[in-house]
């Protein structure tokens, strides 16, 4: 396992992708970046291949990212087994205190998807109803206070899909890994994500970024293990994130009306 050093980061201000736009603000002011799993191609011989083949039927290391609204990615951990549920890998960020991971300030949060625990400072969605954009395009307009958030949480949350996707798109490494040493491989996803974060920093056009309002979105795949495990974080902020979630859909709602 292997992690992104946080970068510099402050939270004080409102992320100018909120403040630039109507459909996030003042409703998502207290948001400050989007967490996700991404699964990236492994080379492992066929012997040891058992852990590292998902659901895609190939072997890939798990990678939970942070991202920031300028699609920079503010944490990394990588390494994990392609089997790992993306709930264990941030359960087990969060525990560990030698990973530095950045907490949410108080009264700030993350957007997560709906594998993810409601807890204080991660923000999910209703869970069902319809969330993914594509869902939305292929149907009708979103309806009722439930399906209204989540459009607009999927739509800002998408952050973190266009920016694992503009990282992928630009490193062909990452779609086709050598046979290195597994730890190799590891290096060479945070190594990239480094790079990714300089080019975002200092270069004045970039196409991959200039063409990042492609959506890339993956499935969610829940397992039973993980969330018998999530019961026992019930009481650590779930109320108070389902009140800021109703607060948030009423106030979506009434800008829409």
């Amino acid at each position: 396992m292997d992690v992104i050093k946080p970068m510099d980061r402050e939270f004080s201000d409102i992320p100018q992708a909120i403040l630039g736009d109507s459909r996030y603000m003042p409703h998502f002011k207290d948001c400050i970046g989007a967490i996700d799993g991404v699964h990236v191609q492994a080379s492992i011989p066929p012997q040891d291949q058992v852990l590292y083949i998902g659901r895609k039927g190939m072997p890939t290391q798990n990678v939970m990212a942070v991202c920031n609204f300028d699609m920079q990615f503010i944490f990394a951990c990588a390494g994990w087994e392609g089997t790992a549920h993306d709930t264990r890998v941030f359960l087990s960020v969060l525990r560990n205190e030698n990973l530095n991971f950045p907490n949410p300030p108080s009264g700030k949060y993350y957007l997560v998807d709906a594998g993810y625990p409601q807890m204080r400072g991660y923000l999910g969605p209703y869970k069902g109803k319809r969330y993914h954009l594509p869902d939305f395009r292929r149907g009708s307009q979103p309806t009722g206070y439930k399906e209204v958030f989540n459009h607009v949480h999927s739509s800002l949350r998408s952050i973190i899909e266009r920016t694992f996707g503009v990282w992928k798109k630009r490193w062909k490494i990452l779609r086709d890994m050598p046979n290195y040493p597994f730890n190799k491989q590891v290096k060479i996803v945070i190594a990239t994500m480094t790079l990714h974060n300089y080019i975002r920093r200092h270069a004045q056009r970039d196409r991959h970024f200039d063409a990042s309002n492609v959506i890339l979105s993956e499935e969610i795949d829940e397992d039973v293990d993980v969330q018998q495990e999530l019961h026992s974080l019930n009481d650590n902020g779930t109320q108070e994130m389902e009140a800021l979630r109703n607060s948030i859909a009423t106030s979506l709602m009434n800008a829409s009306n």
